[in-house]
């Protein structure tokens, strides 16, 4: 699995870990729960973004070497 694979999974899995988390909160009423819950979506978009930018920054690198290759 590539680099930015692994970061946009592990991100998913986060968000979807911070959802489930924020849901458990808000029926037990446990605010720090929520907000932890909201903190690890955050993370977890952070991670995918990571990912999609490896995924550009990957695809960028192609398109200058097939240029300089021309």
């Amino acid at each position: 699995m590539s680099n930015s694979t692994e970061d946009k999974t592990k991100g998913a899995a986060e968000r979807a870990k911070g959802t489930a988390k924020e849901a458990a909160g808000k029926v037990t009423d446990n605010e720090d729960l929520e907000r932890e819950g909201r903190e690890d979506q955050v993370k977890g978009d952070a991670h995918k973004a990571l990912g999609h930018v490896k995924d550009a920054g990957s695809k960028l690198k192609e398109s200058v070497q097939d240029a300089a290759d021309d």
